[in-house]
């Protein structure tokens, strides 16, 4: 990937060379995880399935029930099976995806208005179309256009991630809005339909939908609860997503004998056993009987395809092997697009939309692994830590052991691969002298306590492993014979389902943290100093942030109104594409270098959180920049907040805010509302 060459085929060995030597490892990392991948991929199930049914649903009315649900879930499970399988990059999600549905809807549309294609030839059409898209991928990869994919920096990756998660919120307002309309097609006259029921139908499904979007998002921070036991707690924020789904449909049972049929709507899709159901299986007979004409028309929607699914595939694999994760294993960018090639050309075959890289399951899998894995480390140097005191050993012979663990299971990682290189060695080293000084600061002078203070020494470390995205395939595929079951969803679920995967997406997304900034009053800003927050916070002025972040929600703007263009809506990822000239020509013209690298750099590093103080120095000190203008701002506290800073609510008793005290006891002084008298101020802990 770093040196990007024409030559045929060297890309994709270069991947196969690579990604070889840690193909036994992708499997035993994954059985040797045990019963706790069952958490991951149950989470990442839903996530794939669920969207797939609705856009199976979308096919459905779009083709008049040429493709349904049926079809987008067994290209979902085939092409997911085989990548798990075969793939360079396991971590990568395959599914149908929304540009997909749209792309056969105008292909449809196309061929149901001529005599000679119709309804009847329109799956070996796209067949041919399939074929063509096989072939322009497979080039691609074989001449080594992968290599583009390290020319989209931060902003691209920014940009696609938050476009998707816009769509995805546009599709969950749509559905929750046509809950309130007659479907297409339908009898007005029939009791569902009329304006006391539909209305009814249309307040059930919002309270449906956000009751499983509140529910699902609470789930997920179930390990910070304070109430139950470690077990419940850990459970709730493994399964609760698709526990709450189980939940809120239960619900939507609950007023089953006191309304009509029909109310709640829920999701529509033929059993696979019916008549007709298997009709497209044998489209490869029907291909020879397409017109030559349209064989080669057939080249336009592919090279639109081929185009799309170049970007969206690459993307969602770049998004997927973030730096930020520090993954181990290389990418394999050439070989999967020639892998993507092969699976659009047995979909073809077999009558179905073609499956590829989706966003944003992708990145969700990797996070729901990098948890995963923080558990499994987590559990090891716990114990560790606690044997080692049980044993009276000194605090710097803890921290010792606990590095030495750290390390072994660090190198049991690099055991498979044939050469470590320099760069993950010295970063193993970088993180051990991280891990000294992090048990230091994270104790705040209190005794070591491992429970808490391994919390802060963890570095990102994801599970890598093919075992998840295999099950979850496989269990896509089971989808497909339990439909009767799935068809008892209610379709306001599914668009709660949506918001919450877009709200999901967007932790960890700076053009998100930055446009967030944008509501915090200059009075306020010091807050974001006193969490952990991104370094550019402290090394770029404010302006330049702001005027960078109107840059991306202005593009932003641009391909987001592109999709909305009937035809040309496909041609969404052009922008992205243009944003390689503008990010090398253009934005150095319009922002400083080191701001420039900051903002739009590969990886980002993370800043503690600082001490906040009126005449602090990192808040007064031009150079620093943190900030224009704050030092020059009165702040907006009151005694309220600064009581409720140190109080609980229940006994008012004092907490421990060793950063804050002093600023606290300063404020109140002058307010002379109170009076503290500090003993050891140093300790900055005791108050009488």
């Amino acid at each position: 990937m770093e040196n990007p060459s024409a030559v045929p085929f060297r890309g994709i060995l270069r991947d196969v060379r690579g990604r070889l030597p840690c193909y036994k490892q992708d499997w035993v990392q994954g059985l040797n995880a045990g019963i706790r991948i069952l958490a991951p991929t149950t989470y990442i199930f839903f996530a794939s399935a669920l969207p797939v049914i609705a856009f199976g649903e979308q096919l459905n009315r779009a083709t008049d029930g040429t493709l349904t649900a049926i079809q987008t879930l067994v290209s979902t499970a085939i092409c997911g099976i085989l990548h798990a399988i075969f793939g360079g990059q396991p971590l990568l999600i395959i599914g149908v995806a929304e540009p997909t549905v749209l792309m056969y809807t105008y292909m449809y549309n196309f061929a149901e208005g001529r005599d000679d294609l119709g309804h009847k030839l329109f799956l070996a059409w796209a067949g041919w179309a399939c074929m063509w898209t096989a072939l322009l991928l497979c080039l691609l990869a074989i001449f080594g256009a992968g290599s583009i994919i390290n020319r989209f920096t931060r902003v691209a990756g920014e940009l696609f991630g938050i476009l998707i998660a816009v769509l995805f919120t546009k599709e969950a307002i749509k559905g929750l809005v046509d809950e309130f309309r007659i479907p297409e097609n339908e009898n007005p006259d029939v009791d569902q339909f009329k304006f006391p029921w539909r209305f009814a139908n249309g307040l059930f499904g919002i309270v449906l939908s956000f009751g499983l979007l509140l529910t699902a998002l609470k789930s997920r921070l179930a390990r910070s609860w304070r109430y139950g036991t470690s077990w419940l707690r850990s459970f709730c924020a493994d399964y609760g997503v698709p526990l709450m789904i189980v939940v809120w449909t239960a619900i939507s049972y609950s007023a089953y004998d006191s309304v009509p049929a029909g109310i709640p709507r829920r999701l529509s899709s033929p059993n696979p056993w019916a008549t007709g159901a298997s009709s497209n299986w044998a489209v490869i007979k029907d291909m020879h009987k397409v017109p030559p004409l349209y064989i080669l028309a057939a080249l336009i929607p592919a090279i639109m395809i081929s185009g799309l699914y170049f970007f969206d595939h690459s993307v969602a694999a770049q998004m997927a092997q973030q730096k930020e994760f520090n993954l181990r294993n290389p990418s394999a960018y050439h070989y999967d697009l020639l892998l993507l090639g092969i699976m659009v050309f047995i979909c073809g075959l077999l009558g179905i939309p073609p499956s590829n890289g989706v966003l944003p399951q992708s990145p969700m899998h990797t996070k729901s692994l990098a948890t995963l894995k923080r558990q499994i480390v987590r559990k090891e140097l716990v114990e560790n830590a606690k044997k080692s005191m049980q044993k009276q050993a000194s605090v710097s012979e803890i921290y010792d052991n606990i590095q030495q663990v750290f390390t072994n299971m660090e190198m049991n990682n690099f055991h498979h691969l044939p050469n470590p290189s320099l760069k993950q060695l010295n970063e193993l080293e970088q993180f051990k002298s991280i891990d000294l000084r992090g048990l230091d600061t994270n104790m705040n002078g209190n005794a070591f306590d491992p429970e808490k203070h391994v919390d802060g020494l963890l570095p990102v470390r994801v599970k890598e492993q093919r075992l998840s995205n295999l099950v979850q395939s496989l269990l896509v595929g089971l989808c497909v014979a339990v439909m009767p079951v799935i068809k008892k969803v209610p379709t306001s679920v599914l668009w709660g389902y949506f918001a919450y995967m877009a709200i999901e997406s967007l932790p960890g997304n700076q053009f998100w943290e930055r446009f967030l900034f944008f509501f915090i009053t200059p009075s306020r800003r010091f807050k974001v100093l006193e969490d952990v927050h991104a370094s550019f916070v402290e090394t770029v002025p404010f302006k330049t942030i702001a005027k960078f972040t109107l840059f991306q929600l202005l593009y932003l703007l641009v391909c987001f109104g592109i999709t909305w263009i009937p035809i040309a809506g496909i041609l969404f990822p052009a922008p992205f594409f243009l944003l390689i000239p503008i990010r090398q020509h253009i934005l150095p013209k319009l922002f400083e270098p080191e701001h420039l690298s900051e903002l739009d750099a590969a990886e980002y590093e993370e800043s503690e959180a600082l001490p906040h103080h009126p005449r602090s120095s990192i808040l007064v000190e031009p150079e620093a920049n943190v900030i224009d203008g704050m030092e020059e701002i009165e702040e907006d506290v009151d005694d309220a907040e600064i009581l409720d800073e140190i109080t609980t609510r229940s006994r008012g008793e004092l907490k421990h805010r060793p950063v804050k005290f002093i600023l606290i006891i300063e404020h109140l002084w002058k307010k002379s509302d109170l009076c503290f008298i500090l003993v050891h101020v140093e300790d900055r802990n005791q108050v009488v």
